[in-house]
């Protein structure tokens, strides 16, 4: 089974995944926990060049077919291995992250963009995707306070805006796929949230 946490910068979903594969291995699931872009050696250099504040000169375009270099090596060294082995792989972003960020976030045509998200995964759906939603500028004084300030924190907040607006878009479009976790309240009732809904999809 294919899991993703998604969302908005200071969102959270980075905080909740170790703890979830805790959770899961207590309940015998075999769990692989990732993180995109990165998940495999080529896709973190990758992602330091997209993060690196200095690359300030990056065009959309560049952005956008990086993300989808290292998401490629990253479906066909990690997520289909892991897959076929029979565990449960939960991965801190995935491809919606290119649809709500170089899509609406940079105001791409949505339908060239997922053209190559679909190249670069081999048409390959999570299983169930979590959108961990947020106010953005609580979002963004979050994530000022965290580890890790890259370049996409840095764009102006119209454009996480547009982003949070891409991703409630994504969501209507799949609602199969989707759920929905208030990531305005506390992180334990976040984080409790994020337990049953995956439970609940696992048992399913």
């Amino acid at each position: 089974m294919f899991i993703t946490l998604e969302g908005p910068e200071g969102s959270g979903k980075t905080s909740h995944i170790l703890p979830l594969v805790d959770f899961l291995r207590g309940k015998g699931y075999k769990v692989y926990a990732t993180r995109e872009p990165g998940g495999t050696p080529i896709g973190e250099k990758i992602r330091a060049v997209i993060h690196d504040l200095k690359n300030i000169d990056m065009h959309p375009h560049t952005e956008t077919l990086l993300y989808q270099a290292a998401r490629a090596q990253f479906v066909e060294q990690v997520i289909k291995l892991r897959l076929g082995a029979g565990e449960i792989v939960l991965s801190d972003r995935y491809a919606d992250s290119t649809l709500a960020y170089q899509g609406y976030g940079h105001q791409q045509n949505i339908d060239e963009i997922r053209g190559l998200v679909n190249y670069a995964t081999g048409n390959l759906i999570p299983d169930l995707t979590i959108l961990l939603d947020i106010d953005v500028e609580t979002g963004l004084r979050r994530k000022a306070n965290g580890d890790e300030w890259n370049r996409l924190d840095a764009y102006p907040v119209e454009f996480h805006q547009r982003v949070r607006r891409g991703y409630l878009e994504l969501v209507k479009a799949e609602p199969w796929r989707w759920v929905i976790v208030d990531a305005n309240q506390t992180w334990d009732v976040v984080h409790q949230n994020l337990q049953n809904i995956i439970l609940e999809r696992i048992r399913k």
